[in-house]
């Protein structure tokens, strides 16, 4: 019996998962797939938005400025990479230059801080590589980019390290509710709850529906990517936008955390777990991010991917207490900016929980703060202290990133540990470089079956079903 289950584990569950530790409360995170943060959470733009965007009163316009500042002080004190480099709208001409002006004005009224309208020679001057037909630019400098898998992990294994439990691989497949107790049908077993906080992203429907009247209704909606080389991670300095239309903020170029270039997504119907790229909707992507930045050299690609957003008809978040089964919380519709937006709206499902019933007797000690060993950015002393302490951060098995066996073992080891191949790379960048693991995935593969004690041929590239090896080619032969 808990006194919480969350369903699902990206961004949002686990948000909600990290405030719940902080409380005398018995809560669990129940994810369907193998690790956290592997759905939208993981393919998205990595941008914490600055608020000028979403309709005034919408919940989108209320959570992202609060997120927007809860993130970053997040990310600080949980080692998670984040860096405030500020946004630009990018105007081609002067109807494109009116919608700037009511840009600024929304996020006035949403209480955006120290925007400005930049002309085409401040602008240039600013972000030299962009087209000249450019004519003028929204500046929001409180924009950042920010690794969201490394965030929603930071979160969830917080939120172990003070008692939450996490139930990976186990799927719901139905819901139950008896007296005041939610008995959550699952492929492992029933799990029982007192409360109920809905979390599934592009299923959350499907979830809700488990036990309510259809309320909401998810239209899945998928955008593809480039990531490109660190060749091309200086080309810009901010994030780059184009003026948003119906479809939504477009396609933008942007640095990343790590130092690559992101550019995309592309904006189309789809169903929910379909993560494929498409030539048609590539070429989209990379015809339109030429307009904004004409330079970009598209043979520096180095992964394309798709995730899909959890759309809803009314374009905004649906954050609500069900008005028929009491102590159902449903968080759905986290479309962009729920990147942004997820932080801040954890507490506030804390308060629902809590008029719904929940006691929060608040932990007199809890785990509030980590560090994560970095070892290409420790000075040359710091890393010789730490091989010293560990020989395993003095092998580098990842060339491209520089990481070294004693960051993969701690990844395997971390509190919620990692079982692929992926699952690694998403905690301590292996394989996240220019030959994207084809040099150091087979040595990664070993290094998880080895601290696992599991054959090599259990290891996945990431999600169950992902998998490398097969089987053997030869019965027999040279040992």
């Amino acid at each position: 019996m808990y006194d919480v289950a969350i369903i699902g584990a990206g961004i949002t569950g686990c948000a909600i998962a990290y405030e719940l530790g902080k409380y005398n409360v018995k809560a669990v995170i129940v994810e369907k797939e193998n690790d956290v943060s592997v759905g939208t959470t993981k393919a998205n733009s990595a941008i914490i938005h600055g608020g000028y965007d979403p309709k005034p009163g919408t919940k989108m316009a209320e959570y992202n400025i609060k997120g927007n500042v809860y993130t970053k002080e997040l990310c600080e004190k949980l080692d998670v990479p984040y860096k405030q480099i500020g946004a630009l709208v990018v105007a081609f001409s002067e109807e494109e230059k009116k919608t700037l002006e009511e840009l600024k004005q929304r996020g006035i009224t949403n209480g955006v801080p120290d925007m400005e309208i930049w002309d085409k020679e401040k602008l240039l001057k600013e972000e030299p590589n962009l087209s000249e037909k450019a004519v003028a630019a929204l500046s929001s400098p409180n924009v950042g980019i920010v690794s969201p898998w490394e965030l929603a992990l930071a979160l969830a294994e917080t939120a172990v390290l003070n008692g939450v439990e996490v139930k990976l691989n186990t799927e719901v497949s139905g819901i139950e509710k008896e007296n005041d107790t939610y008995k959550i049908e699952t492929n492992n077993g029933v799990i029982e709850a007192k409360y109920i906080c809905n979390a599934a992203g592009v299923f959350a429907d499907k979830v809700n529906e488990m036990c309510n009247e259809k309320t909401f209704e998810i239209t899945p909606n998928k955008g593809e990517y480039y990531l490109m080389d660190k060749s091309q991670g200086n080309l810009v300095n901010h994030v780059i936008f184009q003026c948003p239309n119906e479809k939504g903020k477009g396609v933008l170029v942007a640095p990343t955390v790590h130092g690559n270039l992101i550019v995309g997504p592309d904006s189309q119907p789809s169903a929910a777990n379909d993560v494929s790229t498409t030539k048609q909707g590539l070429d989209f992507v990379r015809n339109t991010a030429l307009k904004s930045v004409p330079g970009i050299n598209f043979r520096e690609s180095i992964r394309n991917f798709a995730g899909v957003r959890a759309r809803t008809a009314d374009h905004d978040f649906h954050i609500y207490e069900d008005k028929n089964n009491k102590g159902f919380i449903n968080i759905a519709g986290m479309q962009s900016p729920g990147l942004s937006s997820a932080c801040a709206i954890a507490p506030d499902i804390l308060k629902m929980l809590e008029n719904s019933g929940l006691t929060l007797e608040a932990k007199e000690d809890i785990v509030d703060e980590r560090h994560i060993d970095r070892f290409k950015h420790l000075s040359h002393e710091d890393r010789e202290k730490l091989v010293e302490k560990n020989p395993a951060f003095g092998k580098i098995i990842c060339r491209c990133e520089t990481i070294t066996e004693g960051e993969i073992i701690n990844a395997v080891h971390r509190p919620i540990p990692a079982t692929s191949i992926d699952a690694v790379k998403r905690r301590c960048n292996a394989g996240m470089g220019r030959c994207q693991g084809g040099f150091c995935g087979p040595r990664v593969q070993e290094i998880i079956a080895r601290e696992l004690n599991k054959p090599l041929a259990d290891i996945p590239q990431d999600r169950l079903g992902t998998n490398i090896i097969t089987g053997e080619t030869k019965d027999g032969g040279a040992k």
